[in-house]
């Protein structure tokens, strides 16, 4: 086996600092993008990582370089003893940051608070009422929009996701990035992805171009390209005396692959080496039965594709079976 320090680094080179750790396959909100019209199998609650689990196999991640935490679901505040989730990962010299859809957020804010979550991304697909209940299935925009605001109050640092669909809210992207204007927002444009149950199909894609091109016609000489962290998954801009920047996620048709320092771990205990990857490997196992993690990573590091977890052509990104194959957004954390 490779020197501990060197598993995290895959057969391309690259070396994978970033670990999603997914902490429930429960949501309040029913995102037609994420989750199927008609639900999921939950898991037994036996198959589902402990607190004590989550913190045992994530201390391992650290030992080994990862240097960023993100927890995610479902939704991860709704998951009963998050609040002791957050205080043992804190204790870790570690970076950690939470993806939400906001409902429970201000329930939490003083938690988040002291154990030092700096930034918060929330999930949110139309500034208008109607839409955010029909993508949602539930009203609770009034409620998201009232945490925001919250958020930016407290000095938390917030990122806004939006997943774009033709037809549907692509024509918000200047009310998002409008946003920015007099806020300190992050506004993050992401392509619809190819899921189980999510309908995908390309016509619903709103590519990189398409939203440059409104931005353009909307802000003429007034966008300015920023630099991108290294890593990032996102392409960074302004508009010239906005507080606030946008960004764009092109996962689909410009992939950011080359340079990916990010794993996942599923709530049922699951690497995941990529978002788009069929395989898993399972680090519950193992660590029930009182065995290194160590193999199973080096396993999952070693299979990982060069793209989109083996989608490396239209024809394969297009084939809903291929799709079927890996599971729903919501059973894999965003």
């Amino acid at each position: 086996m490779k020197n501990n320090h060197n598993i995290l680094t895959d057969t391309f080179g690259r070396k994978h600092t970033y670990l999603r750790i997914s902490l429930t396959e429960r949501c309040n909100l029913r995102c037609t993008y994420c989750m199927p019209a008609d639900g999921i199998s939950l898991s037994p609650k036996e198959h589902l990582m402990t607190a004590d689990e989550i913190f045992v196999i994530a201390s391992e991640f650290v030992r080994l370089g990862v240097t960023k935490i993100r927890l995610t679901g479902g939704e991860p505040l709704v998951r009963k003893d998050f609040p002791i989730i957050l205080e043992k990962l804190a204790s870790l010299p570690v970076e950690i940051s939470i993806t939400t859809n906001g409902v429970l957020v201000k329930r939490f804010l003083p938690l988040l608070k002291k154990h030092g979550i700096k930034v918060i991304t929330i999930s949110l697909d139309s500034l208008e009422k109607e839409k955010f209940h029909k993508i949602t299935r539930r009203d609770e925009y009034e409620k998201v929009w009232k945490t925001i605001q919250l958020l930016i109050s407290e000095g938390i640092k917030v990122k806004l996701n939006i997943v774009l669909i033709k037809g549907f809210n692509d024509n918000e992207i200047i009310d998002f990035i409008n946003l920015t204007k007099s806020q300190n927002l992050i506004i993050r444009f992401i392509e619809f992805m190819p899921f189980d149950g999510n309908q995908w199909n390309k016509d619903k894609l709103v590519c990189h171009q398409e939203i440059i091109d409104q931005v353009h016609y909307t802000f003429p000489l007034q966008l300015k390209r920023l630099k991108d962290a290294p890593n990032d998954t996102a392409r960074n801009y302004a508009i010239k005396g906005y507080k606030g920047s946008f960004a764009i996620i092109s996962s689909v048709t410009n992939p950011f692959c080359d340079t990916c320092n990010r794993i996942r771990l599923t709530a049922d205990g699951k690497l995941k080496n990529c978002l788009f990857s069929q395989d898993e490997v399972s680090l519950l196992q193992p660590l029930r039965t009182n065995q290194s993690i160590l193999p199973m990573v080096e396993k999952a590091m070693k299979n990982k594709f060069a793209t989109r977890g083996g989608m490396d052509t239209s024809e394969k990104l297009e084939n809903p079976e291929l799709h079927s194959q890996n599971r729903s957004m919501i059973t894999i954390g965003g």
